[in-house]
């Protein structure tokens, strides 16, 4: 097999490539960009577990980066067992042709306990006494101490939060480099989240973003000089385009305001109860899956969702299946953002009320995405000083919260979810070899398909799995 890199830029689109990335383009110009067109909902979880599996959400189960588990009646985001993707993947399918092809998956999502050779993942350590520790999980264990003794730890709180930067990507681009030269995988797959984060906060057409772009790309050029010279086909793709947002959507508060949604108060403050509300939602940047406990409210939902402003599509059963994403971890109803709108998942009505959890980072605790993590209150008047007390008194082995979040969706500029409304805002695929590209547009469930190719196989639809070696490489 020919050994290959695919290098996942979250967010870069075709608009963004220009004078602020001169090493992608110039890797562009060398060989061929194509659009793609991304997965409903063009979310992470989502659009990695299509692309990595060549199959649709309805298959493969993963119908955004969080859903209801009906079972526990508990909203779930962020889970990281690979167990939860419920189709063959892509290094499944390499290894059954080929029983020397070794795969390094790097911070790709859903990344634990799955069948690839050599795998790293955050997975921070929670004390008892509240604290939150940098750490990551990795496949085999020992990766874990060697890597962060030559690398130093992971810098998880620059990888989501108020504080993110270059420094995760960085970290994660110097680790797939140090996997490489210790075991030489077939197939490497990098993730490298850096201009997710100023999209999100101010939208693409920033000015400041420039310089977002030119430290992406000095450490993609640092990949591409890495690979080119172990003779390595490098792909670089992305997941989805990040388009300006103004309207945020509310909708839990829209279905409390009509008696749908149950609440438990925990000193003082309101819980969202989902097993016991009749419908709730739960958002996902411009997607949000509506579950009805109670069907007899379906037409009722639907007439509420109908006079909601900023909603571009509500979709039932058939509009699921149009979408493929008629799976039974997807909601009743499924609600589409128009471009310029998003879906928080604020339910309470008295910002003195919100959970605990609702002013700090906390992905796994929150009934929804929350962008607004990426921001520190306005309000604070001197934020350091608070973020240094409160980590002073964890330190000295206190209970205290981080809160230092504001609760404010207005502040969030940029969205994703929607398919984008033009190939040059949407996701792409750059790659030199053109010559395996059967089309000049991409369906995210193409790419599994088109990475086998790169590797040197093809794949039988018919059995769904590979059988023969690409002449190519032969």
């Amino acid at each position: 097999m020919k050994k290959t890199v695919v290098i996942n830029v979250v967010g870069l689109t075709q608009r963004l490539l220009g004078p602020a990335t001169p090493s992608l383009s110039e890797w562009a110009k060398r060989g061929k960009v194509v659009p793609i067109e991304a997965v409903t909902p063009a979310v992470t979880c989502a659009a990695q577990a299509t692309y990595l599996t060549g199959s649709w959400p309805a298959q493969h189960g993963i119908v955004g980066n969080g859903w209801y588990f009906r079972d526990e009646c508990e909203i779930k985001f962020w889970r990281q067992s690979n167990r939860l993707v419920q189709a063959p993947k892509l290094w499944e399918i390499a290894r059954a042709a080929d029983p020397n092809f070794t795969c390094a998956n790097l911070f790709w999502w859903f990344n634990m306990h799955s069948t690839v050779d050599y795998s790293i993942t955050p997975r921070p350590m929670y004390p008892a006494d509240g604290r939150k520790i940098p750490d990551i999980y990795t496949q085999p264990g020992a990766i874990r101490q060697e890597i962060q003794a030559d690398l130093g730890p992971f810098p998880l709180f620059h990888f989501w939060g108020p504080a993110t930067s270059i420094q995760s990507s960085r970290w994660i681009a110097e680790a797939a480099r140090w996997i490489d030269r210790r075991y030489n995988p077939t197939l490497t797959l990098i993730y490298l989240p850096h201009l997710d984060y100023n999209l999100q906060r101010r939208g693409p057409d920033d000015p400041s973003l420039a310089q977002d772009l030119r430290e992406i790309d000095a450490v993609c050029g640092d990949l591409i000089r890495h690979y080119a010279a172990a003779d390595a086909e490098i792909l670089f793709l992305s997941e989805y385009g990040i388009t300006p947002v103004t309207k945020p959507i509310h909708l839990n508060r829209i279905f409390r305001e009509q008696g749908w949604i149950a609440l438990r108060e925990e000193l003082g403050r309101e819980l969202l109860d989902p097993g016991a509300s009749a419908v709730f939602a739960v958002a996902d940047h411009q997607v949000a899956h509506i579950y009805l406990n109670d069907l007899s409210k379906e037409d009722a939902v639907r007439a509420v969702l109908e006079k909601t402003s900023g909603i571009e599509l509500i979709l039932d059963e058939e509009g699921k299946r149009r979408h493929h994403l008629n799976h039974p971890r997807a909601g009743e109803m499924i609600a589409v953002a128009s471009s310029d709108a998003w879906f928080t998942y604020y339910y309470w009505l008295d910002d003195r009320r919100a959970p605990d959890f609702a002013r700090t980072v906390d992905i796994h605790r929150k009934p929804g995405y929350d962008p607004v993590e990426l921001f520190i209150d306005p309000a604070i008047s001197f934020p350091k000083l608070k973020i240094g007390g409160r980590l002073l008194q964890k330190a000295l082995g206190f209970r205290t919260l981080l809160d230092v979040i504001p609760l404010d969706a207005a502040l969030v500029k940029g969205s994703h979810g929607r398919v984008a409304d033009s190939a040059d805002e949407g996701p792409l695929f750059i790659t030199q070899r053109p010559d395996l590209l059967k089309a000049d547009s991409l369906r995210a469930v193409d790419l599994c398909n088109l990475i086998l190719s790169h590797l040197g196989l093809e794949r039988d639809e018919r059995i769904h799995s590979p059988i023969v070696v690409h002449p190519s490489f032969s």
